[in-house]
């Protein structure tokens, strides 16, 4: 098989692919690999040929495309092809999201080229002055954990996010995505602002910082938490969701994941009063909470039923999971706290947002707080995000 190489650009316009395969085809050159794309107005095409059936020389046929580019309005060139023997690669997609400015293209593939890692294929999609650049790349022999890590740590110091997935999973669909509510679908943590209601805001945090610390279960400070909640009116509840903001983005981007199909679910250590609200108002699927007990309009002070902790949302998931008949590999899960880890490390795609380096360090990637839309383009949600052409 003898290869030629020949490249077109141009002015996009109907008629260049047809133009360039019919001298082709009418001269016996065989097609192998073809890529093509418009960016900005540009067109531009890379085709790989098989010409050992051409009876034409090299430089004849050169001489036809140029003629035939002319007509066409593009220019074409040509030269020899040898292919290369490259092995088994080891595919992964790195998506960086951030706002736009100068540089990030070469910042990121700088960090590439320091680990050895080769640049498959880069695409940039974007809303309003976020980006998203997408790097199929090769690991070529690095471990995926190791460069994960490294990647999250130098990406993070140049004021943008990242997430890293194998390729396999990548061309996957994602099916359910599960959320955390507290500071990842609101921005408010909720026993926050019912303890700023209550008068026991120290109190509050003192035991949030104890459980944070390792010295209390994540239910024996919620319980304790709640105790100090007792006799505190309904209508404060009513008013705090009130009051409550989304995240911004999310509302954006619940409505995209709704209309791509997903299964959405609101697993949370809160409080059903909230949750199950949010899953009225955004018309989620499923919504999971610890329930507030209630007695002639006024909390009690204890929580009734089942503690939701780290285990209990992981459990849950696997249950809403085992209901729909989804794998593993196709859920998402975005949190930004201790008690999401199990959720984040066992999903095919856990993402970490305005996270603690405890989380970060489990999860495949990581969001900043005003780039939770930046999912959108993760998912190939294509309502939210446009290629930028």
């Amino acid at each position: 098989m003898e290869l030629l190489g020949i490249s077109v650009y141009g002015m996009d316009k109907p008629g260049i692919v047809h133009g360039i395969s019919e001298i082709l085809a009418k001269n016996n050159v065989n097609i192998v690999d073809i890529e093509q794309t418009v960016l900005q107005g540009m067109f531009a095409m890379f085709i790989v040929g098989d010409i050992s059936a051409c009876p034409l020389s090299i430089q004849e046929l050169e001489a036809r495309l140029k003629k035939r580019g002319g007509e066409i309005g593009v220019e074409v060139h040509v030269a020899p092809f040898k292919r290369q023997e490259t092995g088994k690669k080891d595919l992964y997609v790195i998506t960086i999201l951030g706002k736009d400015r100068v540089g990030i293209v070469y910042d990121v593939s700088g960090l590439l080229y320091r680990h050895g890692i080769n640049i498959e294929k880069t695409s940039l999609t974007a809303r309003d002055k976020l980006i998203s650049i997408e790097f199929l790349v090769d690991l070529r022999g690095n471990d995926p954990e190791d460069i994960k890590r490294k990647l999250k740590e130098e990406i993070e110091h140049t004021g943008l996010d990242v997430i890293f997935q194998p390729y396999e999973f990548f061309k996957r669909d994602k099916r359910l995505i599960v959320f955390d509510m507290d500071s990842t679908l609101i921005d408010a943590e909720i026993i926050n602002e019912l303890a700023r209601a209550a008068g026991v805001e120290e109190e509050v945090g003192e035991l949030t910082k104890m459980a944070m610390e390792g010295e209390m279960s994540f239910e024996e400070a919620l319980r304790e938490r709640v105790k100090l909640l007792k006799g505190l009116p309904v209508e404060v509840l009513e008013k705090i969701y009130k009051e409550i903001k989304l995240t911004e983005g999310a509302k954006e981007l619940i409505k995209s994941l709704k209309e791509s199909g997903y299964k959405i679910a609101l697993v949370s250590g809160g409080f059903t009063y909230f949750t199950e609200r949010l899953k009225e108002e955004l018309g989620l699927d499923y919504a999971f909470g610890n329930e507030l007990e209630i007695e002639n309009g006024k909390l009690t002070g204890r929580i009734k039923g089942r503690i939701i902790d780290a285990k209990e949302k992981a459990r849950i998931i696997d249950e809403i999971a085992t209901k729909e008949g989804i794998s593993k590999e196709n859920i998402v899960a975005v949190g930004d706290g201790a008690n999401d880890r199990i959720m984040i490390e066992n999903a095919g795609l856990g993402i970490a947002f305005n996270a603690k380096e405890a989380l970060k360090e489990v999860a495949d990637g990581m969001l900043s707080k005003e780039n939770l839309i930046g999912l959108a383009s993760v998912l190939k949600l294509s309502s939210e995000f446009r290629k930028r052409v």
